[in-house]
């Protein structure tokens, strides 16, 4: 994990969740963990392809800097994952990673976006053994490719407009990418338990 963060004020709002409570959102993140928004966010998305929503503490994905938190931090991230949820489970187009705004630099958004990587292979892993060979070969290359973006960058010597259009289909490439792995991952509502 990182050392803690300011809140970075390019950040957008949460997909689907008004500024004001993306606002409360972030500081809850920024005060309970040693990560950002996106690296959090991405965690959760990752998490919810493999629990459901009521398995995944949100409290409980990272190691908090103090251990009591507010009852409203919980009740604020519950919402968050309940909402989340809610985008991965439908196909309105109203899932996408958490990510600084188009004004924030290349390279910090391409940072953030490896740290939303980052966060959703990690998310991914809390679900206990992932068998990757029973995955689709779409799910298993996701993942993969997942790993490589941890590792995103972009060279501020290069043409601009390149290195733009290649950051908003490896945004777009990521969004469908997390959806499909949801969709193939994520247990069933209606499964019987065991």
């Amino acid at each position: 994990m990182r050392a803690a963060h300011a809140r970075d004020p390019t950040m957008t709002a949460f997909p689907g969740i008004s500024p004001a409570v993306s606002a409360e959102l972030a500081s809850v993140i920024d005060g309970l963990f040693a990560i950002g928004p996106a690296e959090y966010h991405g965690a959760l998305t990752g998490a919810l392809c493999r629990a459901r929503p009521s398995s995944v503490d949100p409290l409980a994905l990272f190691e908090r800097h103090h251990d009591q938190p507010q009852a409203r931090d919980r009740a604020t991230l519950e919402a968050l994952r309940d909402v989340l949820h809610q985008q991965l489970a439908t196909s309105d187009g109203t899932f996408a990673p958490l990510l600084p705004d188009d004004d924030a630099a290349l390279t910090e958004r391409a940072q953030a976006l490896g740290e939303w990587c980052e966060g959703f292979l990690y998310g991914l892993a809390q679900g206990g053994a992932l068998d990757l060979k029973a995955a689709s070969e779409d799910v298993r290359e996701v993942v993969d490719d997942l790993a490589q973006f941890t590792r995103a960058a972009f060279d501020d010597g290069s043409d601009q407009e390149i290195e733009e259009t290649a950051y908003a289909e490896l945004v777009e490439y990521v969004r469908v990418g997390a959806q499909l792995v949801f969709i193939e991952l994520s247990p069933r509502q209606d499964a019987t338990r065991h």
